[in-house]
């Protein structure tokens, strides 16, 4: 999918693809190309794909996470992080985070559905949520502990399936292959190329 922002489908249309997708599990496993492996511990964790309704055409917002913190230090990524115990579910999570990452009013999150879990090598069972801003602020607040950037890409580039590219290199003698997300100003790879990967793909429709 791509072109114009007139190509690009409505907020409407992704709620309905992502329970089309929610409700079909063998297509999930097709879309991703992952197979059902044993099941290991891991930390729930939840992040807000969050797309803008800029003019002329939407964004996706992203973070780039400061050079301190434990895990993921200086990477790209998506607001959030893993779920306490307050949170109600991976909705609540997601958007808590945001607001506390970037200054995203939860109020101003229309929440289409949920992508598949991601689970990445640090050990964590990512659920992605993917949220409509349809009157995003001009600027964002961003917590200088934990952010060091925030920045937005088209929405266009994320669902043109010619954005993405793959990856191998060895981690700890075992080889690893991961997908790289083009930027002319950042390197998105990892788990924040693949959950985006991930709704290309189901929005893409045809399993590529």
């Amino acid at each position: 999918m791509s072109g114009g922002a007139a190509s690009l489908p409505s907020p409407d249309e992704i709620a309905r693809r992502l329970r089309r997708a929610a409700d079909d599990p063998a297509m999930l496993l097709r879309l991703l190309r992952r197979d059902e492996g044993a099941e290991t511990a891991r930390t729930p964790a939840a992040v807000l794909v969050p797309i803008l309704a800029r003019r002329p055409a939407p964004t996706v917002l992203l973070t780039r996470r400061t050079d301190h913190l434990r895990d993921h230090a200086g990477q790209v990524s998506l607001p959030g992080g893993r779920l306490e115990a307050a949170d109600t579910g991976p909705e609540a999570a997601a958007l808590r985070e945001a607001g506390e990452e970037v200054g995203l009013d939860p109020a101003r999150v229309r929440v289409l559905g949920r992508l598949p879990w991601y689970d990445t090598v640090t050990g964590f069972r990512v659920t992605p949520v993917v949220g409509w801003v349809a009157e995003p602020p001009a600027a964002f607040r961003p917590d200088p502990r934990e952010v060091a950037e925030v920045f937005e890409i088209p929405l266009a580039r994320v669902l043109d399936p010619e954005s993405y590219r793959r990856e191998s290199g060895r981690r700890g003698g075992t080889v690893r292959h991961w997908y790289v997300l083009a930027d002319p100003r950042h390197r998105i790879w990892g788990a924040t190329a693949g959950i985006l990967l991930g709704l290309c793909r189901i929005l893409d429709g045809d399993g590529r």
